[in-house]
């Protein structure tokens, strides 16, 4: 099976994948490297994965996309009312951050799977602070977009516990060495891994024919 990872990030969701031919997209060298690090068999390409998937959809058969999400997320709202720096563009701790628009490339990309990609294809994001345009399936604190029916399964979430700790989630929930991420925002690469085990079942459940429309 060709998998085509989009936005991969340092590979969570790509950890537990096995007997597939994986094409990485990742537009941070730092990240890109990291990830070729830890599944040096993928094809790894420093790029921006939207115009990529435009450009090379045909080549694959199972696409997982997983747009950036701080636009969607719901920290949107809840930091909205605390003080923000006029050329402030993302979330900064212990600050808020400046109302913007939701970047609409997360539904450029399902419409755009919808009709023309004839594989499996999987979009996911964050829940999002308001209503979808498009129904997702929810899983933790995801959000899932596709074109085949996924299995409810219990999962953890992309965050914290209460009385987590960063290093313990990192090593223990997402199975990554905290050293292994140094010269990054650990936390926050944390926090944007996609579970192994969510990844796996939702690559598992793309092989079956069974299509969401048949489905409540």
């Amino acid at each position: 099976m060709k998998v085509l990872n989009l936005y991969a990030g340092i590979g969570g969701n790509r950890k537990l994948w096995e007997d597939v031919e994986v094409t990485a997209v990742e537009n941070e060298s730092k990240i890109a490297k990291i990830y070729q690090d830890f599944f040096p068999d993928d094809k790894v390409i420093i790029t921006d994965a939207h115009e990529y998937l435009l450009n090379n959809f045909k080549e694959f058969d199972f696409i997982w996309s997983s747009p950036p999400c701080p636009t969607h997320s719901r920290m949107n709202i809840s930091n909205s009312l605390s003080p923000y720096k006029d050329n402030a563009t993302q979330l900064k701790r212990g600050g808020g951050i400046k109302p913007r628009y939701a970047d609409m490339e997360l539904y450029q990309e399902i419409i755009f799977l919808k009709h023309h990609f004839k594989g499996k294809w999987c979009v996911e994001n964050v829940i999002a602070y308001y209503e979808p345009l498009i129904r997702p399936n929810e899983f933790g604190k995801h959000w899932f977009w596709s074109n085949f029916h996924i299995k409810r399964i219990n999962v953890g979430n992309r965050g914290m516990g209460a009385n987590d700790t960063t290093r313990f989630t990192l090593t223990e929930r997402k199975g990554f060495n905290w050293n292994d991420l140094e010269g990054l925002d650990r936390e926050l690469v944390l926090r944007n891994c996609v579970e192994p085990e969510l990844g796996l079942h939702i690559l598992n459940e793309s092989k079956h024919d069974i299509q969401p429309q048949l489905f409540k």
